[in-house]
């Protein structure tokens, strides 16, 4: 059965750290469709940076979690993503007013279950591909919590505690 789980919420919040850790334990991963996207611009032209254009930026993560959902191999009992086409709808719903629910009327849905990390200051922290302030972060998580209720998810917002602990806390709540 697949059982795809979405790590969502704030940037700079630990998604990818978790993520690292459910690999190490053997688990199918799903790496973040905005670094991706970020790499791939920043060896062409640069117009679908999100601090360029984010509605472009919103419509290539939205085709790459598309084809991230349907690519994965399900070799293990859970699959997890590191944010998903949900994201990626926010994020053009935000930028050109396109209603999350039109957009993905066509797509399956996830494991029911969604991973929020919440926003956290000591660990935040801006790069060359985060180059927003931790105030538009939390903008953004408190998009993310709403929609993913909006779409009937059950958000579970993960503790501030080590990744260990955390990996632990996200199969516990998955047994």
């Amino acid at each position: 059965m697949m059982q795809h789980v979405i790590l969502s919420g704030c940037s700079g919040g630990g998604k990818s750290t978790l993520l690292n850790e459910l690999a190490c334990r053997g688990f199918e991963t799903v790496p973040e469709p905005g670094r991706r996207i970020i790499a791939l611009e920043r060896e062409g032209d640069g117009s679908a940076l999100p601090w360029v254009n984010m509605e472009a930026f919103a419509r290539r993560a939205l085709e790459m979690a598309a084809r991230d959902k349907l690519q994965v191999k399900h070799e293990s009992e859970w699959q997890f993503f590191d944010r998903s086409l949900i994201d990626a709808a926010v994020a053009l719903e935000s930028a050109s007013g396109e209603v999350i629910e039109n957009t993905l009327a066509a797509f399956p849905r996830y494991y029911e279950k969604v991973f929020m990390t919440p926003p956290w200051f000591e660990i935040y922290s801006m790069d060359m591909d985060r180059v927003h302030g931790f105030e538009e972060a939390v903008g953004e998580f408190d998009r993310l919590v709403v929609a993913y209720n909006r779409l009937g998810y059950e958000v579970i917002h993960l503790p501030k505690i080590y990744v260990q602990s955390r990996a632990d806390f996200v199969l516990r709540l998955l047994r």
